[in-house]
This record gives C-alpha cells, sequence and structure tokens, in this order.
C-alpha cells in the first residue's frame, strides 16, 4: 500500500506519476473512513488531494511555505507531513485540530480558521523573507467563496500592484459551504452583463431556436462554447489587469498537469495566480451530489451517506421556524446571511420569502453595514452569524449600527463552546465584545420557548439586539416562561444560602446545580438574568445570599460575572462572589462536555465548589470578598 510508505513530502519526491493517482485514492478512503468516525469537514478535503499531493511533490516545504485559507481542507495536508497516524485522533479533546496549527508541525505555518486571510498573510511572510533576503516560495491557497471576504480583494490589490514574488492558488469548486453567490462567481459570465450582448443573445436564440429539429441544438452547441471560451478569457483578463500573471485554468484532479504548472510558476517573478478546477466532494458521491451537507459533518455510515442517529431539533432550526412565522405578518422583516443559509436556519425563509432574503456571500462586514442601510430606510433586517464570525464585522457594529441606534437584530448562533472545530469558532467573546456598545440590548433564552418570546420581542423593540444562542438542542425545556420586558430578569427558584446568577444556556445548568445542592441541605435562589444589557440590578440585589455565583458560556472577562461584580461593589454589598465562566483564554478543541468537564462548568463540578466555598474549605481562584 502506497500510503503506508508516505510519511512527509520528500516520501512523495520518487513516486512515479501513476502511483501518486493510486495514493489519492487510498488518501480518499483513510479520509471517509477516519471522518465517518470523527465527524468533520469532509467534501472540502476530498477535493483537494490531488492539489495537496501536487503542492507537496513540487515545492520544497516546510522551506516553502503554504497558507491554506480557512484551514479546514488541511486533513491530507496533515496526512503527508507527518500526521497519518494521528489522524483518529482528529478534533477530540489532545488529538491533533481540524485546521493548521504552528503547535503541531513545522509544516502548518499559520493558524487560520476563518475565510479570506490567506493571501494577506502570505504578502507579510514574502515581505518578511526580502527584507530578511531569503529565497523561499510563498504560497497562498484560497477557494473561490473565500474571494468574497472584503480582506482577501484588499490582498489582492495590494499583492497585484507590489511585484512581490508569491504565488496564489485559487481552488475554484464553485462552492464555499452553500453555492457561492455575488459578482466574484459571476465573474465568468461577465459579458452577459453588457446589455447589448444581452439584447442581441436573445434575439439570435429567439431566431435559431425556430429552425425545425436542430434550432434548440445548436443553440445549446454555442453556450457550451461560449461558456469555455469566458472560462479561459475573463478570469485571465481580470487578474492580469490588477497586476497577476494568469496561469490556467487547470484540471485540479490530474496530478500530473498539476505538477506542471507549479513548476512553470517556480520559474516565473512576481504575483502569481494558478487558477485550480475542482469538485468538492471528489469520489465519494454523497458527498458530491450534496457536497454543503457533507461541508462540516456528524458521524455517518460510509456506505448510505446518511448521518448516525436521529437529527434532533436545535436552537437554529426552532430560530429559523419562528422568522418564518414573524415574517408572515410583518412585511419589514427582511433576513441576511454570510453565506450559511442552511447553517443557521434560514433555508426555509428563503424559499418561502425569496424577495426578503439576501446572501451576500463569506462578507459579514457587508452584511451587518448593508443590515444597517436596510434598517435606516425602514426595515427590520434579522442577520444570523456564528458567534465567532460576529467579530469580524465589529466595527459595524459599533459604526453603522450602534451610533445610530437601528433596529438590528444580531443572532449570534454557536454562542459558548462549540467543541471540536477549537479555537477559532468558540463563540466566548460576543457578550464582552458587546457589552461595551452603547444601545445595544444583549439577551439569550434559556430555551427554546423563550428563543421564540426573545425574538418577537427583538422584532418589536426598534433597538441595535445581540440575540444570543448555543449550538444544538436545550437541556431543560422549563414550564415558567414570565412575560419579557426590557432588562428585567426572572427567579426561578428561592433559597436562603446561595444566589446563582445565570444566563442563556447556563440557566439549565443552574437548576442541575441547585438540586444537587439541594442533596446537601444547601437551598438555591436561581435567577435566569435573561438580558445582560441593560441588567436587572433590582432583581439582583432583593435576592442577595451570603454567597453569589454566576454562570455563564462565554469569557470571564466583561461577560455576567463582571457585571455583577461591578453592581455588587457600587452598591457596597458584603459577601462572597464567585465568578464560573471560561479563562481569560483560547479554548482547544473536544467535544463539549468534556470541554465543560475540564474548565469546571459541568453541573457536578460547580456544585462541589460552591458546597466547599459554604463550609469555608476552599478559596476559589474566581471567588472575590465584596
Amino acid at each position: 500500500m502506497i500510503l503506508e510508505k508516505v510519511n512527509y513530502p520528500e516520501d512523495l519526491k520518487s513516486l512515479k506519476i501513476e502511483d501518486k493517482k493510486i495514493l489519492a485514492e487510498q488518501i480518499r478512503e483513510k479520509l471517509l473512513e477516519v471522518v465517518s468516525n470523527t465527524g468533520g469537514h469532509l467534501a472540502s478535503n476530498l477535493g483537494v488531494v490531488e492539489l495537496t499531493i501536487a503542492i507537496h511533490s513540487v515545492f520544497n516545504t516546510p522551506i516553502d511555505k503554504v497558507i491554506w485559507d480557512v484551514g479546514h481542507q488541511t486533513y491530507v495536508h496533515k496526512i503527508l507531513t507527518g500526521r497519518k497516524n494521528k489522524l483518529e485522533t482528529l478534533r477530540k479533546l489532545d488529538g491533533i485540530a481540524g485546521f493548521p496549527k504552528t503547535n503541531e508541525s513545522v509544516y502548518d505555518n499559520f493558524n487560520t480558521g476563518h475565510s479570506s486571510t490567506s493571501i494577506s498573510v502570505a504578502l507579510g511572510m514574502a515581505r518578511a523573507r526580502d527584507i530578511k533576503g531569503e529565497n523561499n516560495k510563498i504560497l497562498a491557497v484560497i477557494g473561490d467563496g473565500a474571494l468574497t471576504g472584503g480582506m482577501a480583494l484588499e490582498a489582492l490589490n495590494d499583492v497585484g500592484s507590489s511585484n512581490t514574488n508569491m504565488i496564489v492558488i485559487l481552488n475554484d469548486n464553485e462552492m464555499s459551504i452553500s453555492k457561492n453567490v455575488g459578482g466574484i462567481s459571476m465573474m465568468l459570465s461577465k459579458l452577459r452583463t453588457k446589455s447589448t450582448y444581452i439584447k442581441a443573445n436573445i434575439k439570435g436564440k429567439r431566431t435559431i431556436s425556430k429552425i425545425p429539429f436542430i434550432g434548440e441544438k445548436i443553440v445549446k452547441f454555442v453556450q457550451r462554447g461560449k461558456r469555455g471560451i469566458k472560462q479561459l478569457v475573463i478570469p485571465k483578463m481580470y487578474f492580469e489587469d490588477i497586476g497577476f500573471r494568469y496561469l490556467g485554468p487547470v484540471d485540479g484532479h490530474n496530478i500530473e498537469a498539476l505538477e506542471d504548472i507549479f513548476k512553470i510558476s517556480k520559474e516565473q517573478e512576481g504575483p502569481i495566480l494558478i487558477h485550480v478546477l475542482t469538485k468538492k466532494g471528489k469520489g465519494y458521491k454523497p458527498a458530491e451530489e450534496t457536497p454543503d451537507k457533507f461541508h462540516s459533518t456528524s458521524k455517518f455510515n460510509i456506505k448510505t451517506g446518511e448521518k448516525v442517529g436521529k437529527a434532533k431539533k436545535d436552537y437554529s432550526k426552532v430560530f429559523g421556524e419562528k422568522l418564518v412565522k414573524i415574517a408572515k405578518n410583518n412585511k419589514d422583516i427582511v433576513a441576511i446571511t454570510a453565506a450559511m443559509k442552511d447553517g443557521t436556519g434560514l433555508a426555509e425563509f428563503a424559499k418561502k420569502y425569496p424577495k426578503r432574503f439576501f446572501d451576500v456571500g463569506i462578507a459579514e462586514q457587508h452584511a451587518i453595514g448593508m443590515a444597517a442601510g436596510m434598517a435606516k430606510a425602514g426595515m427590520i433586517p434579522v442577520v444570523p452569524i456564528y458567534s465567532s464570525f460576529i467579530q469580524r464585522a465589529y466595527d459595524q457594529l459599533v459604526h453603522d449600527v450602534a451610533i445610530q441606534n437601528l433596529p438590528v437584530i444580531i443572532c449570534a448562533d454557536r454562542a459558548g463552546i462549540v467543541g471540536n472545530d477549537g479555537e477559532t469558532h468558540q463563540g466566548l467573546l460576543d457578550m464582552s465584545f458587546t457589552n461595551s456598545i452603547p444601545n445595544f440590548v444583549i439577551m439569550a433564552p434559556k430555551d427554546f420557548n423563550e428563543l421564540e418570546e426573545m425574538l418577537d420581542f427583538a422584532v418589536s423593540l426598534k433597538k441595535p439586539v445581540l440575540l444570543r444562542y448555543p449550538r444544538g438542542g436545550e437541556s431543560i425545556s422549563f414550564e415558567k416562561c414570565e412575560k419579557l420586558v426590557l432588562g428585567k430578569s426572572e427567579v426561578l427558584e428561592t433559597g436562603s444560602d446561595v444566589t446563582i446568577v445565570a444566563i442563556g444556556k447556563m440557566v439549565s445548568r443552574a437548576i442541575e446545580v441547585s438540586n444537587l445542592l439541594k442533596e446537601n441541605n444547601i437551598s438555591s435562589t436561581v435567577i435566569n438574568a435573561r438580558f445582560l444589557k441593560p441588567f436587572d440590578e433590582k432583581t439582583l440585589l432583593k435576592n442577595i445570599n451570603k454567597l453569589v455565583v454566576t454562570i455563564e458560556d462565554g469569557t470571564i472577562v466583561g461577560g455576567l460575572g463582571s457585571k455583577v461584580e461591578e453592581i455588587l461593589m457600587e452598591n457596597d454589598v458584603d459577601l462572597r462572589l464567585e465568578k464560573i465562566a471560561y479563562p481569560d483564554e483560547f479554548i482547544k478543541h473536544g467535544n463539549t462536555d468534556e470541554i465543560e468537564k475540564k474548565y469546571g462548568l459541568d453541573a457536578k463540578t460547580i456544585s462541589d465548589n460552591i458546597k466547599d466555598i459554604l463550609e469555608e474549605k476552599v478559596k476559589n481562584i474566581n471567588t472575590i470578598r465584596l
């Protein structure tokens, strides 16, 4: 088996092309075997097998530097750079990451995880190389979907005018997560935008189509020819006009053709762009037919492609269903997504209200800026974005939305720990960074029912809102749900020993903790904060016991714990405060339960901690005497 003999890039250099073709198939088999058990990003990795083999065959890695945009497509790269036998630990606690990590390997040159960054990073490395007088190659591998990100276009503009020696490999598979949208993906159809061409084209089609028997065939033949010509001419014109030497397009599944074009690129001076055409999900029929479903997948059956276990109702689905209902009676509601229609639950909205649905591509800054414009013009934009991606548009939250106090509803999906994708995807910062922005209302539901109530409330509020909810389903469905009032919390339980204040997902955790404490004759007051901003100071101060505990699924800096601490200090309250949250650090990958236990956010650890504090057995590092 060829794969058994290949451990590092130098092992590729002595292989014949035919052997590399066999290796490609064996790598695909390995990917399917592992990802079907661990879950992960499958379709993107199946699509870059030959491309990755060719890169490591021709270039002298790790001396030559390869920067992978996003980085979810680097499983093949990891197999070929000494981590083949660790692939079974992929995305597991203490195992190898699903993205490039510089602490894992010298072949990982930069930590990535978000889109559209690679060209900027590569240019920075190339300029540093030139200053130091070194002579290695710098490559950025970026997908066509990532080119919709403004940062990528800014970098292309800079590289094109720089005359710097570096190579951009454009992996063109016509997909990001969902089908690509926008002007970049339409670049190959540029000619159709000219009005004179459109009129002539329509008239010509009608005339030719009327020819008996052969008219329709002629039209289809001409269309195929035109597409081929545009594929060759239009992108070359675009990239060469901004300063690149354009090479391609080349079949991204033909190793020999890839190696030939890479060798040519090594002899060229200045910025080079190599246009590679690949198929997402290549070699596995279910992933080829539905690459969006296999972009990031849980465990699945290799034979059928079906996910293991039944799909459960989750917050994203509940959000999407509720938004459809609200929009039926409110024509001002619009939905905006940054290339995440399915992941954020907007598929049904897009189907029912296509004129009020906007997919702007991987462009969070633009999404929120556009939402501000629509809000200013009288609409109510709802913008669900994964929590870790919202930070990409912090300036727009401040400058475009908050300063003008516009009714834009930002829905922070995947808030809190998301698990296996690691530091770049954990949604721990959204409460902290929006808490410092004037005019924003920040709220989080304790269960599905409260999410629906909060979405209704947000639409009626006419203010900037951050509505955050976790990945997955609810832990507890609460019977009690008081009517929402701006800045008002709800008391779920009353007790005399400890006051537990929690928000969002962690309200159910607080109930679990309270139940465990009852077994030790410790009674708790449990407050569902509901709103981080404005915060319900009165209810807190009315329900204080000798120990106050805050529980949140965010960073310990600037969130719920910090808010409660400020209020208690301002009111000169003499008690002990225990803040339970994630530490001021980036949390690595692993499943959610493992991570919560590791950082002391599981119910047993919290209850044991409270018991020890009350019995004066321990002074926890996060406990403050006020």
